[in-house]
C-alpha cells in the first residue's frame, strides 16, 4: 500500500488533507460567482486561490465566469472580499454571493459515494468505524482555538499525514500535547481528515457545478437524493433566487446529460436547472492545480506574507 500510494501522491492524484469545518466554528461558508471579461478571468482566478479563505476555485460560464467557495475566518476579511476588493477590481462585471444554508453532502469525509464499489460494504463500514467511532456528533456551541492551534491545522491542511514531531514543531509545543490537542480537533470534529482526488485522472473527464431552483416544501428531498447519487460530490442549501446547488463529477458529456435528464429533471419540486460545465479547476481542497494534477498549496504564512491584491 506505501509503495502504490507514495507514486500516486507524487503525480497529484491525490492527498490526505485536514479540512475545517466551519460550522463548527461558528461561521459561515459563501458560493460567490464573478462574471468577468474574457481577458481578466484568469488573473480573478488565481489572486482568489492565494487566499487562504477561499477553499476551492473554478473557471466555468466558457471562461467569462469564476466560480469559488469563500471561508473567512471574520466578517470583516469576508466583507474586505466581497464589498470591496472584488467590486473594486476593474475586470468584475457582476457579483452574487449565496451563504450555505445546509449542507446535504460535501461536508465530511466520508460523504462522496462516487468510488464505493471500490470496498465492500463490510470493509466500508469498518473503514468508517475505525476513522470516526471516537467523534463527537458535533460541539453544541461553537469550538474556540487556541494560540497554537492555527499553526498545527495549517500544517495538517497541506498534509494531512505530517508527524507529530512535525506538528509540534510547527505549534511550537511538545509532540504529546500536539498529539492530544490533534486528538480534540478531530474528536470535536472542527477538523476531518479527507482524501483530495484528482477526477480527471481517475478518468471522470467531466465536472459541472448544477444550480436548481426547488420549491421551498421539496428543498429537504431533493437535496437528499442527490446525496445518495455517485455523481454527486457535494449538494447544499443556499440563499439566493437559485436555493439549491451541487457540483457532479461524470465521465463523460452522454454521463451528464443522462445524470441531469434522468435523475434530476424527474425530481418533484423541482422548477429550473442550469448547468454550468466546469473548464478549468483552479484550486481544490486548498490545493493549487498544475493542469489535472494537485499541487502542494503554498504555506499559508508565506501566501499571506506575499498577498497580492486582485488585478485592476
Amino acid at each position: 500500500m506505501a509503495r502504490r500510494y507514495r507514486p500516486l501522491c507524487r503525480e497529484g492524484v491525490l492527498r490526505v488533507v485536514a479540512a475545517v469545518s466551519p460550522e463548527a466554528l461558528g461561521q459561515s461558508s459563501w458560493i460567490v460567482r464573478v462574471r468577468c471579461r474574457p481577458d481578466g478571468t484568469l488573473a480573478i482566478a488565481d489572486a482568489l486561490a492565494r487566499r487562504d479563505d477561499v477553499s476551492w476555485v473554478v473557471l466555468a460560464a466558457g471562461g467569462s465566469e469564476v466560480v469559488c467557495a469563500v471561508r473567512s475566518r471574520s466578517r470583516e476579511q469576508r466583507d474586505d472580499l466581497l464589498l470591496q476588493r472584488l467590486p473594486r477590481t476593474a475586470p468584475v462585471l457582476g457579483i452574487s454571493a449565496a451563504v450555505l444554508l445546509h449542507w446535504f453532502i460535501g461536508g465530511q469525509a466520508e460523504d462522496w459515494t462516487g468510488l464505493r464499489d471500490a470496498l465492500t460494504a463490510e470493509q466500508a463500514d469498518r473503514l468508517a468505524r475505525l476513522t470516526f467511532a471516537d467523534a463527537d456528533s458535533g460541539p453544541a456551541a461553537p469550538a474556540a482555538l487556541g494560540p497554537a492551534d492555527q499553526p498545527l491545522i495549517d500544517l495538517l491542511m497541506r498534509s494531512g499525514r505530517a508527524s507529530y514531531a512535525e506538528l509540534a514543531a510547527a505549534a511550537g509545543v511538545s509532540e504529546g500535547r500536539a498529539a492530544r490537542r490533534l486528538a480534540a480537533l478531530l474528536r470535536s470534529r472542527v477538523i476531518y481528515l479527507d482524501v483530495d482526488l484528482s477526477a480527471p485522472l481517475l478518468g471522470f473527464t467531466v465536472q459541472a457545478n448544477l444550480w436548481l431552483t426547488v420549491t421551498p416544501a421539496h428543498l429537504p428531498a431533493v437535496g437528499r437524493a442527490l446525496a445518495q447519487r455517485p455523481e454527486v460530490a457535494f449538494a447544499a442549501a443556499i440563499s439566493g433566487p437559485c436555493n439549491l446547488t451541487a457540483s457532479v463529477i461524470c465521465r463523460d458529456l452522454g454521463h451528464l446529460y443522462q445524470f441531469t435528464t434522468e435523475a434530476v429533471g424527474p425530481l418533484p419540486g423541482v422548477q429550473t436547472l442550469e448547468i454550468s460545465p466546469v473548464l478549468r479547476h483552479v484550486k481544490q481542497s486548498g490545493a493549487v492545480l498544475s493542469g489535472d494534477r494537485l499541487m502542494d498549496a503554498p504555506s499559508p504564512q508565506r501566501t499571506r506574507a506575499r498577498r497580492r491584491s486582485l488585478p485592476r
